[in-house]
């Protein structure tokens, strides 16, 4: 065969065995035992490549594409949720006013769905709007969920502060209270200190107690009378009797939960009085407002109920007196309808952080219309209505005769302590904690 034979011979065999490779030579061809059958040759280097990938696991680009599927599902499934944790969490506080009627309290029970409380509600509506998962609701530490005071069954409140941690979404209090009832509102956000908690950086709480004027009628008058109008003699001595309160007692007598050597029965009120009576819907009302440090269970409902049992002429003014001793007092407890926490103060807080650039200081100050307003559409009128239809006030009222103020008085004289005559210089006034 001559030059051009050998040639053309050549570049035929190019042909069918590839490209020259450096490290491979040409690819020769290595014809499949049945290439009788049809089935086309296979170069030597591209057996070799499929016979390594197999030992290697690997399976083609059928198999490629399907886990490529499968993982742009799982993906797309999953894109809220990726969305939700790449968002900023954050330890804020929030401004809540409620409607405590019908509710078992603040506090949340969980696992139990017979007794509703405000969480329960509130809990919900973070978890529906995406502020929360799911699961930081059903165990409330994983979000560092705190209140700053536990209000009793039907007790409102009109700035009640919670903290927590939440992802800050947009437009975070419109969703919220778009998945909250109209007598629970969020009133405002701020941002605090990562290890803020509303419960211990509350310096004082402010409470008052609204309730129609005729519970400071003489025990003589009507139980019930709309017509009754407040005289300013009257409202005086209402307000000298509170005034007794100020300043650090042992108020064991005003709660079920502590004894008289209790430290924790001692508490310190910084301020109670009662405001000038208006007029709503034919009936007057008085509000009487207390700031105290804290506050144990069913001590304001107390408070006001000894006062007004001593109005009424049911009880002496000694009897206040004695509740300071170690004696068992009999003090009843006013309805809890008409009790309100209007704010809660952090004092000291904010003078460390209120002004450090990075966080606000906790005084709603922007918020107090929106606080007004609501206690103008949701509290006041449950009271006023609640009061009319079930007459709760009134029916206190008639259990005073049952107490027995007079009793304590041979028990303290059986425990060898004796009973002051008089209640002057002995309010506490200048106590302090």
């Amino acid at each position: 065969m001559g030059l051009p034979g050998l040639r053309a011979a050549a570049w035929a065999l190019r042909r069918a065995c590839g490209p020259w490779t450096p490290h491979l030579g040409p690819r020769l061809l290595c014809l499949h035992p049945m290439a009788g059958n049809g089935e086309a040759p296979v170069p030597v280097g591209a057996k070799q490549e499929q016979d390594k990938k197999v030992r290697s696991g690997w399976q083609g680009p059928t198999r490629v594409w399907e886990e490529t599927e499968q993982q742009a599902k799982k993906l797309k499934s999953s894109e809220d949720g990726e969305q939700q944790r790449k968002l900023p969490k954050r330890k804020i506080v929030l401004l809540m006013a409620y409607s405590g009627k019908g509710y078992h309290g603040m506090q949340r029970n969980v696992g139990s769905s017979k007794f509703k409380t405000i969480e329960d509600d509130l809990v919900s509506a973070l978890v529906r709007s995406g502020c929360i998962p799911e699961n930081h609701g059903e165990d409330m530490r994983k979000m560092s969920f705190q209140r700053c005071a536990r209000t009793d069954k039907g007790v409102s409140a009109a700035g009640q502060v919670v903290s927590l941690k939440v992802w800050l979404i947009d437009d975070i209090l419109e969703k919220i209270n778009s998945h909250l009832p109209s007598h629970i509102r969020i009133l405002g956000l701020k941002r605090v200190t990562g290890g803020f908690n509303s419960k211990n950086k509350c310096d004082a709480r402010t409470y008052f107690y609204m309730l129609p004027t005729f519970a400071f009628a003489h025990k003589d008058h009507d139980l019930q009378d709309e017509t009754y109008r407040l005289s300013a003699e009257t409202l005086g001595r209402v307000n000298r009797l509170l005034a007794c309160y100020k300043g650090t007692h042992n108020f064991h007598n005003f709660t079920s939960q502590k004894g008289p050597h209790e430290p924790s029965a001692r508490r310190y009120i910084l301020d109670m009085f009662c405001e000038e009576p208006f007029v709503r819907e034919g009936m007057e009302f008085a509000v009487i407002k207390v700031k105290g440090q804290s506050f144990m269970t069913h001590q304001i409902r107390k408070m006001v109920g000894l006062v007004v049992a001593i109005i009424k002429g049911y009880a002496p003014e000694s009897v206040l007196e004695r509740c300071w001793g170690e004696a068992k007092v009999d003090v009843p407890k006013a309805p809890g309808l008409g009790l309100v926490l209007e704010r809660v103060h952090f004092e000291k807080y904010n003078q460390r952080f209120g002004h450090d650039g990075l966080h606000e200081p906790l005084d709603w100050a922007r918020e107090e219309a929106e606080v007004t307003a609501f206690k103008e559409q949701h509290i006041y009128p449950t009271i006023i209505s609640t009061e009319r239809q079930e007459r709760s006030m009134a029916q206190w009222l008639s259990t005073l005769p049952m107490h027995d103020f007079s009793a304590t008085a041979h028990a303290a004289a059986g425990l060898g302590t004796k009973a002051p005559s008089s209640l002057e210089g002995s309010d506490g006034v200048g106590d302090s904690d």
